[in-house]
């Protein structure tokens, strides 16, 4: 079982994905980073607010033991406080729309270069053909050669 086990993880596909969740979960970083710390400010001071994540609605009562600020959506959400977290959710719905448009570029570009390199190996083929002389036809064996003198004479013949 562990033979079998460690073919399957050494097989490309296995190590490909390994590569790709790592440099993805990179990637992730640094488009929260992105998200939070440069867009959502922005799109935050344009609504009138400079911490846009800290929109919400509050659901419930505060208890009554909470002596934090009642716009704090981290404390209130820590201090069991039922929220709807909106600011919260569009900073995430942001950070999923810049990975998806990213991921659709990189496909749009690797798909062209593919659709590319196609074309491109059809052109050579093309002009490789038409380079390459046709080869003179083989010379004719004796037996063939035979054979249709057979032929030609049957058919010359008056019939019978």
């Amino acid at each position: 079982m562990m033979k079998d086990f460690r073919a399957f993880v050494m097989r490309g596909n296995v190590l490909d994905l390994a590569v790709a969740v790592i440099i993805g979960a990179a990637f992730g970083k640094i488009v929260t980073s992105l998200t939070d710390d440069i867009l959502m400010p922005i799109i935050g001071k344009i609504f009138g607010g400079l911490d846009f994540s800290s929109y919400f609605w509050r659901m419930g009562a505060v208890p009554a033991n909470y002596a934090g600020s009642l716009t704090d959506y981290a404390a209130l959400k820590k201090a069991g406080v039922p929220l709807i977290g909106y600011g919260a959710f569009l900073t995430q719905a942001v950070n999923f729309l810049i990975v998806a448009f990213i991921i659709f570029m990189l496909v749009r570009g690797v798909t062209k270069a593919g659709a590319l390199i196609e074309r491109e190996a059809q052109r050579l083929k093309r002009e490789e053909e038409a380079a390459t002389p046709l080869a003179p036809p083989a010379p004719e064996s004796a037996e063939i050669a035979i054979l249709r003198e057979i032929r030609d004479e049957l058919k010359a013949r008056p019939r019978v």
